[in-house]
């Protein structure tokens, strides 16, 4: 599978938090030739199915993105706009943004804010070119949300896009999937709905699943950038990031050091991934019915959440290869108690 082109078809669908139908209609297709099941559940969650006869794994990355919801129409056709998931109000002045019916806008502020003082989301408008609240109603409504409309691309040895976060592990998924011939683990490779708004779509699918182990791919923040101060471990480039820690979730001892070997004997680059910040599904899903053992394979990833993130190409492909390692060792069911 082409990285970039899997990525493009990908990000070229409307999908923030909530609306991920076109997104999960892609990945499908591209799914299906190597899944033995597919269905999507109450919340979205695109749940593809190999079957095996041991452990039951459950891989997981989430398809939805952050975006911007329509408040209110000024009369003189601007678009007041809220926040859905974490966006940065000052990352953002400038960029064009899209609705899923197509309109084209760009995000700009009021005048006359003081230079260099923190954005609100409420000082914050997207423009659509109406001349009026009348021409802009008979384009966008209160409620319509917007995503950026920003181009995904290849420059040097990094990807450049929006929504990094987190399609492109859905892509690295799917790479892992398109390797696994016969597994002897029963696996699930699960792309989650509004986890940008509440690791939402991966507490339902962990509970209808009810995995004996499960591993998280998201990206992490990169501490080698200037003024990073230290707070994550892993560097663009260095490979896939073993997750050992954020701010939702300590991965299980036995995930972390399992993962670790494996990188070790396939000779994967690899690092680990330590954040005192930010969190994954996995915050969700370790905690589901009586427990999950949980961990996370991590791809470095500068700007999180602004409309250019990058990763290294490498450290794509070696995700992918780590979670197909995971996925073709045999691991043993989890002993449940009273069951």
């Amino acid at each position: 599978m082409n990285v970039l082109e899997a990525l493009q078809a990908i990000n070229s669908r409307f999908g923030p938090s909530g609306q991920e139908r076109r997104v999960a209609e892609k990945i499908r297709a591209l799914a299906e030739p190597y899944a033995d099941e597919v269905h999507t559940d109450v919340m979205g969650n695109l749940i593809v199915h190999k079957k095996g006869a041991g452990a039951r794994v459950m891989l997981c990355a989430h398809m939805d993105s952050i975006g911007f919801m329509v408040t209110h129409l000024e009369d003189s056709g601007l678009l007041r706009v809220g926040a859905v998931g974490g966006v940065e109000p000052g990352d953002v002045l400038g960029t064009p943004v899209r609705f899923a019916n197509g309109v084209l806008g760009a995000l700009q502020q009021e005048e006359g804010l003081e230079e260099g003082k923190k954005r609100e989301m409420g000082q914050l408008f997207v423009d659509i070119g109406a001349v009026d609240a009348a021409d802009a109603r008979a384009r966008v409504q209160v409620g319509d949300m917007a995503v950026y409309h920003t181009p995904t691309y290849l420059s040097g040895r990094s990807i450049f896009g929006p929504y990094l976060d987190d399609r492109v592990c859905c892509v690295a998924l799917l790479m892992a999937l398109e390797r696994v011939q016969n597994s002897p683990n029963d696996l699930y490779f699960v792309f989650t709905t509004q986890e940008e708004v509440g690791l939402r779509g991966a507490q339902t699918a962990a509970f209808a699943i009810d995995p004996d182990y499960a591993v998280v791919a998201d990206v992490t923040d990169c501490g080698d950038l200037p003024g990073s101060g230290h707070t994550c471990s892993a560097r663009q480039g260095g490979g896939a990031a073993i997750k050992v820690m954020d701010r939702s979730v300590i991965c299980h001892p036995q995930m972390v050091e399992l993962l670790r070997d494996l990188a070790k004997e396939g000779k994967i680059r690899h690092q680990m991934d330590v954040m005192d910040c930010g969190g994954t599904d996995g915050g969700a899903i370790h905690k589901s019915r009586a427990g999950v053992v949980t961990g996370g394979v991590s791809i470095p990833c500068r700007y999180t959440h602004t409309p250019q993130e990058s990763v290294a190409l490498s450290d794509v492909t070696d995700c992918a290869a780590l979670l197909a390692a995971l996925v073709q060792k045999e691991l043993p069911p989890i002993e449940r108690v009273g069951g």
